[in-house]
């Protein structure tokens, strides 16, 4: 009933999908369906705090998705949960160690600004390199911001190039415009800077904030056309 309910929630037969995972009971995973159908009104009525209850049950039987969403509710204080840092941090460790990528992320992203945990370079240096050898984009620049400042990793200019290049390659604005940075200072590669004003023209046009300044900038000195 599981796989029947699933192919119906992909099919977008949100009605006939909350009911199927509706009639599994105590099934983890149909909790979680649930919980998120109940949090998007897929199906049903919006209920926040059922979605919560439901993320709960399953996270109590370690279905990782549940704990990556249930940390995410008390991460940002969201649809009426207690915000809790600790919590959310103990939760995305959990989902982290049950392969779930943007939790491993999460769980990065927390020990570099030490939120909810003590901050720890060389662990989120660790989570970011397992994200990233998952393909996660934003973990590839994080990693290399690293790599480029020597926190928690040795500093190395080749690998922060890489990361860089990953996430750029990917189309991460925050990656174009750091790799941009590095063609502009000749850092981990040949200096460059038609390649620099490049990636920074590319980054601005994603939105990037920065990069758009200096393009902005660079047309009012008529030192660029477009």
């Amino acid at each position: 009933m599981l796989k029947q309910a699933h192919n119906a929630y992909n099919a977008k037969d949100y009605t006939k999908a909350f009911e199927l995972y509706s009639q599994l009971g105590d099934d983890a995973e149909a909790q979680t369906s649930l919980a998120f159908m109940y949090q998007n009104a897929q199906g049903c009525e919006k209920d926040n705090m059922k979605a919560f209850e439901l993320y709960s049950k399953a996270a109590q039987q370690k279905q990782p998705y549940a704990l990556f969403n249930l940390a995410i509710l008390y991460m940002n204080g969201l649809d009426g949960v207690e915000h809790d840092q600790f919590k959310a941090h103990a939760l995305h460790l959990e989902a982290a160690t049950l392969e779930v990528v943007p939790a491993m992320y999460e769980v990065a992203l927390m020990l570099e600004r030490g939120l909810g945990c003590m901050q720890n370079y060389s662990e989120a240096a660790f989570w970011y390199e397992e994200a990233a050898k998952r393909g996660h984009t934003e973990s590839f620049n994080n990693l290399g911001v690293l790599y480029k400042e020597g926190h928690g990793v040795c500093e190395d200019e080749g690998r922060c190039f890489i990361c860089f290049t990953k996430a750029a390659e990917a189309g991460l604005a925050e990656g174009l415009y750091n790799l941009g940075q590095l063609y502009d200072q000749g850092v981990g590669c040949e200096q460059d800077h038609d390649m620099a004003l490049d990636y920074c023209r590319k980054a601005a046009y994603k939105g990037h904030e920065k990069a758009k300044e200096i393009i902005a900038g660079l047309q009012q000195d008529g030192k660029i056309v477009f």
